[in-house]
């Protein structure tokens, strides 16, 4: 009987047994397989415990891993808001003064919009307004960057109508920097009147002609760091300059782009510079300066500060504040400014694109 139980004994024995028997080589060199079973049980054990799925890293692999779902972990509770490039990101994160100074230019999406979702809808509702406003372009008369400069720097707190018939006066008594810095101011003063604020401004397009002829020869330069030193030039009045005399891109940030902006929820930020670097984040540089012609243009005409013409609005299935204005389309259409509601436009010498589709050129200075 006992001989039968051996030989039963070695037949049940399986490859696996057999295969733990087999010696193994231990740090020391020496072969041993005792050992070895202990093993081959763990082996099967974690086998039953997670089948089909590998067996666990290492220590120092998972070590290396737990920063990684640490910072996986960070961006679930606080989602990047700026869109950029993952270079850009990754530094960032890596740094404590960096990432704070990305949240200056952070993109807030309305409730329940993506990053993505967001820059989709901005990006439609810039090709929507380009398709109702082929013709969109700066409505200050001008024929050469001094020109415009002056006149943007003229167009504060009045509208570019009041300028543009203000400016033919000006420009055909002082036609070169060299001229307006030689100037009698109360001549200019007597000249800049029907503008507003006619004493400021005088100061400010003599000194800025001054500036130009010591610092620039005459010439308007070309750069923003250069052009933001001239007397009552800022960002907003450079942009114009670069983007519309220069073919430079820049974003014109005046108070219809503010107003504009925050009713489309692309941003809430309220100080200009911030507003730029939130709205230059949605689009394409090369878009910015037709971008800033379609949402000032399209505040002009229809999106009005305190009563916008939302039934007559081309975007209003994309705009979030829809329904702030009248809603009723004839009443809506009555609210209608410039060429979309039949009357002449801003500029006493338009381009011929926009005498092309209907727009009609505004009355000089004094005209009945």
């Amino acid at each position: 009987m006992k001989k039968t139980a051996k030989k039963v004994t070695k037949r049940a024995a399986t490859p696996a047994a057999k295969s733990a028997e087999t010696p193994t080589e231990t740090p020391a060199g020496k072969p041993t397989g005792k050992k070895a079973a202990p093993a081959a049980k763990k082996t099967t054990a974690a086998k039953k415990a997670a089948p089909g799925k590998k067996a666990a890293p290492s220590k120092s692999a998972a070590e290396k891993s737990a920063p990684a779902k640490k910072a996986a972990v960070t961006r679930k509770v606080k989602p990047a808001d700026v869109v950029l490039p993952a270079d850009t990101a990754v530094k960032a994160d890596a740094a404590g003064k960096k990432a704070a100074s990305v949240k200056k230019i952070a993109v807030r999406p309305p409730g329940g919009e993506s990053p993505t979702a967001l820059v989709r809808r901005a990006r439609r509702i810039n090709r929507e307004l380009a398709e109702v406003y082929p013709y969109a372009h700066p409505e200050l008369d001008f024929e050469n960057p001094f020109q415009l400069l002056v006149a943007t720097v003229l167009s504060a707190q009045t509208t570019d109508l009041r300028v543009n018939q203000t400016t033919p006066a000006l420009f055909a008594r002082y036609p070169t920097p060299e001229d307006l810095a030689a100037a009698d101011p109360e001549e200019v003063e007597q000249i800049l009147r029907p503008c507003g604020f006619f004493r400021a401004k005088t100061r400010s397009v003599i000194g800025l002609s001054k500036s130009l002829v010591e610092n620039f020869g005459g010439e308007v330069p070309g750069r923003l760091e250069d052009l933001v030193t001239l007397p009552g030039v800022g960002r907003k009045t450079a942009f114009v300059v670069l983007g519309n005399a220069y073919g430079r891109p820049g974003i014109t940030v005046d108070t219809h782009f503010q107003r504009l902006v925050r009713r489309w929820k692309w941003t809430d930020e309220t100080d200009p510079d911030k507003i730029e670097a939130a709205v230059g984040a949605l689009f394409p540089k090369s878009e910015w300066t037709d971008l800033s012609h379609h949402v000032i243009w399209h505040g002009r005409r229809i999106c009005h500060a305190r009563k916008p013409a939302c039934g007559a609005c081309p975007i209003a299935p994309l705009c979030p504040a829809y329904g702030e204005g009248e809603t009723d389309p004839e009443k809506a259409r009555k609210l209608l400014k410039y060429e979309k509601g039949g009357f002449p436009g801003q500029r006493l010498n338009p381009p011929q694109a926009y005498l092309d589709a209907g727009g009609k050129p505004a009355p000089p200075l004094g005209a009945a």
